[in-house]
């Protein structure tokens, strides 16, 4: 039986809950040619030398454990593991290159998730003699690349230097790769204009949150098998190449924060396998291409903050498979209106319409139709944890969604966006009417803000079976009546804005809304009720005093004087502060302050015409 143990080759523990340091007797298994301990709880110190007892090994994996690997000892002399074909050391607390160079069988080395900083050396292209296919040097504190920069591994297929301190022009991919990550380095530069010519194989490319500039070259577009391109959160101008549109091979497009400008170009056919559309923050204007109607896979449709001027785009009501919709910060006008049809997009479940020109009454039949929001409806529920794109059909590459959303009076960014998490946002807007009864029926919402519109009548009981909501904003509207006692049932939630509405009554006693402060109902004239009285209970400014001889030693505070002051500071505490403090709540509030003022100048003008022909009309009577 001992002889049988030491004649195995291999050892698979991966994925367990092992702990302590690695047991002594792995280092005599010298027939060993695969050993995988990774994702344990390993810990402890030891030199990556130590493997050299085991000479037959071809495939080493110690990732994610507790281990701290040093390489210091790892010398040419003594080259490590000649017949090693792949090699992972992730998240090893290396603080160094382990010397690799003479190694000329490897195909596969991961080191990333480590503290490793400086250049990567020259010999790391040179590894396996053109051999290598997969380089993952990912989340390091590495700044240069000493290589020529075109002149990579042609066969190194997946190459991944994203979250680095990189810096200097871009590096032309790799002749055959298929997945190429750059993002969220400090490369600069512009993209060179033939980097098409390197991308016949590329299936993702990304070159995220970045310092690059310049223009969108066209020969991206010869990139035929591209399926995800992420130029996101760069300095990019110009506008958008219509043969990049046109691609219908690419699933993920993400152009967002950068600075593009002209409409959305190009005709999409219908073999369109678009999935995700991110155009976010930029300088985008025109409409909407109608075209877009034939992507009938897309999940992830973001324009927000450009200046489209355009209708409510109810001609997309046959993409079933919309679940994030953001339209938000740009001239959109008119009423939204959801065409006849009861599946008009199930499976939304954010839709943010914010900061436009939509007006009209909210119509019902659309939150009906928006069962991704309501309970008891797991047909509409995607399979996965989080919204994403798998890159490859059987890898664990998965392009992760980030979706734009205001929570708590602060914007901020998903970046994993949970299947089940839900908002609407429609502030900042001309609505008017009632608050639908059906907006009841969402019971999955987490987010629900219609701050900034012109809605009349009560606040629908409805809203307290939204058992899930956690955000509730309904503040400058024209809403009336008592607040329903149903909201004291909201038991998640942790931000409300009932301010500056005509709500009268007392504020219902429950658990839930007596732990909001004052500025939750603040301009309310008829409201009452904790915690609106916390800061006006009845207090004698100036007490009685049994004995007059002392009472000339007693100070009277004036009230009558202080409280107009005191007024005054909170009055404009109130409304200043939201204005530094958040970006949102000064546009919408810039927006409202122009609309006033246009409407003051206009009669202004209008007075001042009819007044100079009265004054034109007295002098000739007196001549």
């Amino acid at each position: 039986m001992e002889c049988l143990f030491f004649a195995l080759d291999t050892l698979v523990l991966s994925w367990n809950n092992l702990e302590g340091p690695i047991p002594e007797s792995v280092f005599h298994l010298q027939s060993l040619k695969i050993l995988d301990l990774s994702s344990n709880k390993f810990n402890g110190t030891f030199e990556l030398s130590s493997f050299q007892k085991l000479g037959n090994l071809t495939f080493l994996s110690l990732s994610y454990n507790n281990l701290f690997i040093n390489v210091g000892l790892a010398t040419p002399a003594l080259p490590l593991l000649l017949n090693l074909t792949s090699l992972k050391l992730a998240s090893c607390k290396l603080k160094t290159f382990p010397d690799l160079s003479a190694q000329s069988r490897m195909s596969l080395l991961d080191l990333s998730d480590n503290q490793i900083s400086g250049n990567i050396p020259s010999w790391i292209w040179k590894i396996g003699n053109g051999s290598l296919t997969y380089l993952n040097l990912s989340h390091n504190l590495l700044e240069d690349l000493l290589q020529p920069l075109s002149n990579l591994p042609p066969l190194l297929a997946m190459l991944d230097l994203r979250f680095n301190q990189l810096r200097g022009p871009i590096p032309t991919p790799p002749l055959y790769s298929g997945y190429v990550d750059y993002s969220n380095n400090r490369f600069t530069s512009s993209i060179p204009r033939d980097i098409g010519l390197y991308m016949s194989y590329t299936i993702f490319f990304s070159l995220s949150n970045n310092n690059i500039t310049g223009i969108i070259p066209k020969s991206i577009c010869n990139a035929s098998n591209l399926q995800i391109l992420d130029l996101s959160d760069n300095a990019f101008s110009g506008t958008i190449p219509s043969c990049l549109i046109q691609n219908e091979a690419l699933a993920v497009l993400n152009l967002g924060r950068n600075r593009l400008i002209g409409n959305i170009p190009g005709e999409l056919g219908h073999k369109c396998s678009l999935q995700t559309l991110d155009l976010n923050e930029n300088l985008l204007d025109g409409k909407f291409p109608k075209s877009l109607a034939n992507c009938k896979e897309l999940e992830v449709l973001k324009l927000g903050n450009n200046g489209m001027n355009d209708t409510f785009p109810s001609w997309l009501k046959n993409i079933s498979s919309l679940r994030v919709l953001v339209l938000g910060g740009n001239k959109f006008h008119g009423q939204i209106g959801c065409p006849d049809s009861n599946s008009t997009w199930p499976k939304l479940q954010i839709v943010d319409l914010a900061l436009n020109n939509f007006n009209g009454v909210l119509p019902e039949k659309c939150f009906s139709n928006w069962r991704a929001m309501m309970a008891g409806e797991d047909d509409v529920q995607p399979k996965s944890g989080h919204l994403g794109f798998r890159v490859l059909q059987f890898s664990q590459l998965y392009y992760q969604d980030t979706v734009p959303v205001t929570i708590k009076g602060e914007n901020m960014k998903l970046v994993k966006v949970l299947s089940i998490f839900t908002s609407i946002d429609f502030s900042c807007n001309n609505f008017q009417g009632e608050i639908p009864k059906d907006i009841g029926n969402l019971n999955l919402l987490y987010v629900l803000n219609l701050s900034g519109n012109g809605f009349t009548g009560q606040i629908p009981s409805s809203i307290g079976q939204l058992r899930q909501l956690e955000s509730l904003d309904l503040s400058q509207n024209k809403v009336s009546g008592e607040i329903p006692a149903q909201l004291a049932s909201l038991n998640f939630l942790s931000v409300l804005n009932l301010s500056f509405n005509q709500l009268v009554g007392r504020i219902p006693t429950g658990s839930q809304l007596q732990t909001f402060s004052e500025n939750s109902y603040l301009g309310n004239r008829g409201l009452c009720g904790f915690p609106l009285n916390a800061s006006f209970e009845a207090k004698d400014a100036t007490p009685s005093t049994s004995d007059g001889r002392h009472s000339s030693s007693r100070k009277v505070i004036k009230w009558e004087y202080i409280a107009p002051e005191i007024g005054f500071v909170t009055g404009m505490g109130i409304v200043i502060w939201p204005l530094v403090l958040s970006r949102r709540w000064g546009r919408c509030y810039y927006k409202h302050v122009d609309r006033i003022l246009s409407r003051i100048l206009n009669h202004q003008n209008q007075l001042r015409a009819s007044g100079g022909r009265r004054s034109h009309t007295i002098r000739s009577r007196r001549m």
